[in-house]
């Protein structure tokens, strides 16, 4: 059985369910095609933190919490390799072990480019940067001030499903970007856990829009094209009126917000937010694709460097969404060069649009929702996404 290597972060972002997932299905989906996946990640000490967010030993840490949990739950118990920043084993497989599954395997997938040059990723025969941010990535590798390079990579691919296209002016710098859909695993997706299907129902009946987000991203600002574009928050400043536009549909955010970013909490609650902590409703896998389940629909809006260039950027989140047959209505990112807009999967580029398509799910939600799964299938599953990749990757027949 050919072997597979997905490098990510688990680990490093506890609590936090949607993270997980984002791994997860590359795993999941890799494996429904036949590979032996193995999962790879490395933890700095510094990023150890008990539930309280308090430096912690790794053993007494909500990080290992989390990867135990998640690594019991699908089966890689014997197939994770977690290491720390000088490359002992702190889980799993050690850095020997871990070398000679790579040595072996025919890819290994780094996502964000994880392992970077740790030095059993040296041994991949064919090893594979995935990106999920962007503009971020590529301004940043093309920026000779900052230590962000890509190189030592065989191919790189992005979810900017129009990075490198006419129209786009994210900088390659040289690179060749393969675009793909994130993959999700529809099965993964259908029904419910045992007694939460009334709760469930009675959510969606309730109109709520929902979405998982952070308030700040740890990045600031890029420029491209000698534009400065701003960050998420921003965008969300512009929505803020959005709840008072919409009658008959609630808008809830799952919201990592700092304390220090107090106005603006109560700002989004003064006009109808509601605001729920993501760790509480979103911290593991289960809990995340419940929340999900439980919305009647997604409202996201989406970082200004995704937006501003174009760059057809695609949210694992929404695709959770959509395979959950919950419709999303999103920031327009240029999405629609590659996939049907109007039904199930909407854009918006103003405030008044976004209420006019809020309105437009909640008047025919059964319609909406139907054809949000049916996208998902035609579009969005992994053995049409990973398979897709992988011929354009070279790999298998």
């Amino acid at each position: 059985m050919a072997i597979a290597i997905v490098a990510g972060a688990i680990a490093n972002k506890p609590l936090n369910g949607g993270e997980s997932w984002v791994r997860l299905s590359w795993i999941l989906g890799l494996r429904r095609l036949g590979f032996d996946v193995y999962f790879a990640e490395v933890l700095g000490a510094a990023a150890c933190v008990d539930a309280a967010g308090r430096p912690a030993a790794f053993a007494d840490s909500v990080n290992r919490a989390h990867l135990e949990g998640v690594v019991g739950e699908f089966a890689l118990r014997d197939r994770t390799s977690l290491l720390d920043e000088r490359g002992e084993r702190l889980y799993g497989l050690d850095a020997a072990q871990l070398g000679e599954v790579i040595s072996e395997a025919e890819v290994l997938f780094d996502v964000s480019g994880h392992l970077g040059a740790m030095s059993p990723a040296a041994r991949a025969r064919r090893r594979v940067y995935v990106d999920l941010d962007p503009g971020f990535t590529q301004a940043w590798h093309a920026d000779p001030s900052l230590a962000f390079a890509l190189s030592g990579y065989d191919r790189y691919v992005t979810v900017g499903l129009n990075v490198g296209s006419a129209g786009c002016p994210v900088p390659v710098a040289g690179v060749q970007w393969i675009a793909t859909l994130p993959p999700i695993v529809l099965d993964e997706w259908t029904g419910g856990r045992p007694g939460r299907e009334t709760d469930e129902q009675a959510d969606r009946d309730a109109n709520r829009f929902t979405t998982v987000a952070t308030w700040r991203t740890p990045y600031g600002p890029i420029e491209i094209g000698g534009r400065s574009l701003g960050l998420k928050h921003h965008e969300f400043r512009r929505l803020i009126e959005l709840p008072g536009l919409v009658d008959g549909a609630q808008f809830e955010l799952a919201l990592d917000i700092d304390r220090a970013d107090a106005e603006d909490l109560r700002a989004l609650q003064t006009h109808g937010w509601s605001v729920v902590s993501p760790r509480r409703v979103a911290g593991t896998p289960d809990d995340f694709r419940d929340y999900v389940r439980r919305s009647f629909a997604e409202f996201s809006v989406a970082q200004p460097a995704y937006v501003q260039t174009r760059s057809g950027w695609f949210s694992d989140r929404t695709a959770a969404y959509l395979a959950a047959g919950r419709p999303a209505l999103v920031q327009d990112t240029g999405v629609g060069r590659t996939l049907e807009l109007g039904e199930g999967l909407l854009t918006f580029s103003t405030p008044r649009e976004a209420a006019e398509r809020a309105r437009r799910i909640v008047a025919d939600p059964v319609a909406h929702a139907q054809a949000a799964r049916s996208l998902a299938e035609r579009h969005l599953d992994s053995d049409r996404v990973l398979a897709r990749l992988l011929q354009a990757l070279g790999i298998g027949g």
